[in-house]
């Protein structure tokens, strides 16, 4: 039997990948908060639901792309969410990047009420997803990963198991710590080549082909901050939030963050700063520069 799909939170991310998989064929449900947000998904054959108790109603497996963990509790645990207007043999799959005390709630209290779990936040860009192209780190039993795996591969080309509920989740703070941490220390040093007046292009073939080379500086910012394109992907305030998450993580395992701590600091400013809180995160490169009184490079 055909399972219904239910999506909610059609974001930057969440758009592109419900709309792959409505390209895949997958009967889908989908609601936003910003009903604007649906009317790509719908042309593409989606149906619109009225409210999260609605999708919850009519889905087998309802996924979840949203900002922050009290978003995802009040939609998985509200009294208009899932649990509440679901049914046993359900499965809700969170992609949202969330504390991972909130994700072992999650998953505790809708295997209570009978409901499955799934952690599989999302890694790469918003280009990635709207190509099919994101990476999933995935945190579910075998069973629920079997029933989720179709989904994921309309959605995404690379797929990691990385253990039971709430593995995913904690892999995915592991890697946007050094992801946003290395964005930063990117963002300081092309100031530094900025004010020393060299020629940006030669220092990126330079450090690229060094062991100072990084995702960042080969292709992430010579198709956004460097060509002058700052529309957020991976907003600054997301990337503050992340970096947060895992620190607070950090703290619970008594794990020293120094760099961590430095990091989460250069992005509290970034955040408070109007101009760039809602800015992609490459733009960590322009405020920089902003706080040193220099142009930012252009290539």
């Amino acid at each position: 039997m055909t399972e219904t799909i239910g999506f909610i939170g059609l974001g930057a991310m969440g758009g592109p990948m419900a709309a792959n998989l409505a390209r895949a064929g997958h009967n889908l449900v989908v609601f936003d908060a910003d009903r604007s947000k649906e009317i790509e998904v719908a042309e593409l054959g989606a149906a619109v639901a009225g409210s999260v108790a609605e999708v919850a109603g009519k889905a087998d497996i309802i996924v979840t792309m949203l900002p922050d963990s009290p978003d995802v509790e009040e939609v998985a645990l509200g009294a208009a969410g899932v649990r509440a207007h679901g049914r046993p043999d359900q499965l809700l799959m969170d992609m949202s990047t969330i504390a991972p005390a909130t994700t072992d709630r999650l998953c505790r209290e809708l295997n209570e009420a009978g409901i499955g779990f799934v952690d599989a936040p999302v890694g790469r860009l918003v280009a990635h997803a709207i190509a099919g192209e994101s990476l999933f780190m995935v945190g579910a039993s075998g069973n629920d990963f079997g029933r989720v795996k179709p989904l994921l591969e309309a959605m995404g080309s690379t797929i990691h198991h990385c253990g039971g509920p709430g593995a995913g989740i904690r892999t995915k703070l592991v890697n946007n710590l050094i992801a946003i941490a290395v964005c930063q220390i990117d963002a300081e040093a092309i100031s530094l080549a900025q004010a020393f007046g060299l020629d940006i292009a030669t220092t990126l073939d330079v450090i690229n082909g060094t062991t100072a080379t990084n995702g960042h500086l080969v292709s992430a910012w010579p198709n956004k901050v460097l060509k002058g394109d700052t529309e957020p992907g991976f907003r600054i305030a997301l990337a503050h939030k992340d970096v947060s998450l895992a620190l607070e993580a950090a703290r619970e395992a008594g794990i020293p963050m120094f760099a961590g701590a430095a990091v989460r600091e250069s992005l509290a400013l970034a955040k408070g700063d109007a101009a760039f809180a809602g800015r992609d995160f490459s733009a960590l490169l322009d405020h920089v520069c902003s706080l040193a009184g220099l142009k930012p490079p252009r290539t």
